[in-house]
């Protein structure tokens, strides 16, 4: 299967462990595309703590600050500000342009639409003060080639690039630069973001649980909304322990607030009414000590479809009751008109 090299990563599991340590990322992810007429050849987008703080489009000169605490970054360092400018309206274009003809000749591809991507950026860690760097290409939507640096050198994800691993490699000058940015630059500027927009980042919003079916055979569905930031997770369990089978997890999504939404579906068709007091849902944001249990309880479930059956019940006895009173009416106006008749005759 295709891996896009474009998607923010986010954990899937938390443990009390992981409150320990407070990791920050700083992640560049950039695109560049030829054979699209007229159409948007460099874009990159600058992500804090998982959160969207600056985007670039170089073939429509747009450079925007995603948040207000970003723009405040800008005004306090007006020359990271033109770096970011000359990155995404200069450097990275140029560079991303160079590289597709250089991987177009590589593998003798013809004229078509072709995507190289970026992900490179740094973590630290802030109790302890380690950080790491990153940096992985994507080709055509596949991952392609990633600096370790460790050995500063280039590792191939798959055979075809085995050849650019191999020039790659013979640029040290281009290596040694790399880890420099990733190890060094980069984080001092992920501590400046922070510096501005670290209230903003590290606040917490807990969310509204509820639970939710469509009708009597679907699913439970328990759906948290409202939640921030988009770094949760969500589960069932029975008696205690976490289930698996016969669950469905949504992912997360984005509210027009900000603020986020998911659910997790439960198959519930075979269970006897002595099970459902066993499972229960459980949510938690991550860095949150505090989990929310919602109790599986039928009483508790917000549904339309009994709503939906006594309505359809009154509409049926409405019915009946027209048809009744039509019924009657004919058969008294006939009777009479029976009588009157019959009262003729005799006269």
């Amino acid at each position: 299967s295709k891996t896009m090299v474009l998607s923010h990563r986010k954990p899937t599991v938390w443990s009390h462990q992981y409150h320990c340590c407070k990791v920050h990322s700083l992640i560049n992810y950039f695109t560049g595309s030829a054979g699209v007429p007229n159409g948007t050849q460099f874009v990159g987008v600058a992500v804090v703590d998982g959160v969207e703080a600056v985007y670039c489009d170089s073939s429509n000169k747009i450079l925007e600050s995603r948040q207000d605490w970003v723009k405040k970054v800008f005004d306090n360092d007006s020359q990271l500000l033109e770096w970011y400018k000359h990155e995404c309206f200069n450097i990275q274009p140029s560079a991303f342009r160079a590289r597709i003809v250089s991987l177009k000749q590589q593998f003798n591809q013809s004229e078509g639409f072709y995507i190289l991507q970026t992900r490179s950026g740094c973590e630290w860690e802030e109790s302890t003060g380690e950080k790491f760097g990153f940096l992985k290409y994507g080709y055509n939507g596949e991952d392609f080639i990633e600096l370790d640096l460790n050995t500063l050198s280039w590792a191939s994800l798959k055979p075809e690039a085995d050849t650019t691993k191999q020039s790659w490699d013979a640029d040290r000058n281009r290596t040694k630069l790399n880890k420099v940015f990733l190890t060094d630059i980069c984080p001092e500027r992920l501590k400046s973001f922070l510096e501005f927009g670290n209230s903003s980042l590290q606040r917490t919003v807990p969310p509204s649980v509820s639970l939710l079916q469509k009708s009597s055979s679907s699913p439970v569905s328990c759906h948290a909304t409202g939640f921030y930031p988009d770094r949760a997770v969500m589960f069932w369990r029975k008696d205690g322990e976490k289930v698996h089978e016969g669950v469905e997890i949504g992912d997360i999504l984005p509210n027009d607030d900000g603020t986020f939404q998911m659910s997790v579906n439960l198959n519930v068709s075979s269970f006897t009414p002595e099970e459902w007091s066993r499972f229960d849902c459980v949510f938690q944001l991550s860095d949150v000590e505090k989990i929310i249990v919602t109790k599986l309880n039928k009483t508790l479930i917000r549904t339309n479809w009994k709503e939906k059956m006594t309505k359809g019940e009154k509409n049926l006895a409405i019915t009946v009751i027209v048809v009744l009173l039509i019924f009657i009416l004919v058969a008294v106006a006939g009777f009479a008109f029976y009588k009157k008749k019959k009262g003729e005759r005799l006269k």
